[in-house]
């Protein structure tokens, strides 16, 4: 397995940057003029025909910018809607997200809501939407009421697929997270002086962000064992998105908090970026499972023999032993 990124990735997530850096708040239909809406969607239909590979390079630079768009919920689903669907995802004409309880994520944003019925996933109707006040402004919930099943969309029999992708997106967002987090803690320990010397030359200032990045590093290993795992249809793909899930989501709020200590009182401040990188770490920590039950699925994998020859598995192991 060749773990170096491709000089296509490496130039799609420089492109990527600079975009998110230029446009913070970018429309869906600047996403899909950039391609970013279709990339897993074969070209037939109007999409990128990339792999998941380079889709999940997309998913890190979201993260990263805290995009405000429905690109997490609408990524978990489309590889399994109806090819007319799919081609309307690429040309920026729709979006989705998918309502498997209560609370349903990106709902200011998606244009239209998916629900499980029966054995069918099933495109809602005639529904009316309130969007809820949450921790993170860019990634509200809402709730659906009224409405009923419309089109079929799928089979039930795709939900775990599904939530693999989705737990390995938020693991991808997480990991970025905290990297950009634990990137402004050593800019700002670097240039903030007291009693003559850089603060990070402290050992209780460095040793904690030297933590995060170890923690990140792993962190970020497991999301791209996961993207691979599900680019190659790999049957590892839920257990490796288990295992990413729960130890970016960790790695991500504990790189955040680091971070605000190192900033001190800056760190607290509405104005500064933390604390909107800390709230989409703990969404992203809180969303479907807690990383107790994702470590749990880890260990029921492991004690049913499935590690005895994956490299990744033993990396699992690792992180679910370290998260207890």
């Amino acid at each position: 397995m060749d773990l170096a990124f491709t000089p296509l990735q490496d130039e799609l997530r420089t492109q990527a940057r600079a975009f998110l850096e230029a446009t913070p708040a970018p429309t869906w239909a600047q996403l899909a003029e950039l391609g970013w809406t279709g990339a897993c969607v074969a070209e037939e239909h109007g999409g990128a025909g990339l792999s998941f590979l380079e889709e999940a390079v997309l998913h890190e630079e979201a993260g990263r910018a805290l995009l405000h768009a429905p690109l997490w919920s609408t990524a978990s689903l489309l590889p399994f809607l109806p090819p007319e669907d799919q081609a309307a995802v690429a040309a920026g004409e729709a979006s989705w997200t998918i309502a498997l309880g209560p609370l349903v994520p990106d709902l200011d944003t998606a244009t239209n809501v998916a629900i499980v019925g029966g054995d069918t996933v099933w495109e809602l109707g005639g529904f009316e939407r309130e969007v809820l006040a949450t921790n993170d402004e860019t990634r509200p919930l809402g709730v659906v009421s009224g409405g009923e099943p419309g089109r079929a969309l799928c089979s039930s029999d795709v939900l775990p697929a599904l939530r693999t992708r989705s737990l390995t997106i938020l693991a991808l967002e997480a990991a970025a997270v905290g990297a950009r987090a634990l990137e402004l803690s050593v800019e700002y320990v670097k240039s903030r002086t007291q009693f003559g010397r850089a603060i990070g030359s402290y050992h209780a200032v460095s040793h904690p962000l030297a933590s995060s990045y170890t923690e990140l590093e792993l962190a970020r290993s497991l999301a791209w064992w996961a993207a691979w795992c599900v680019a190659q249809d790999d049957p590892e793909a839920e257990i490796a998105a288990a295992a990413a899930g729960a130890d970016a989501a960790d790695a991500a709020v504990t790189a955040c908090e680091r971070a605000i200590q190192a900033h001190g009182g800056i760190g607290f401040t509405w104005e500064h970026v933390l604390h909107r990188l800390y709230k989409r770490a703990l969404g992203i920590q809180s969303f479907a499972a807690s990383g107790t039950r994702l470590r749990a699925e880890v260990a029921a994998a492991l004690l049913n023999g499935r590690e005895e020859s994956d490299p990744g598995v033993a990396v699992a192991a690792a992180s679910a032993e370290r998260g207890g």
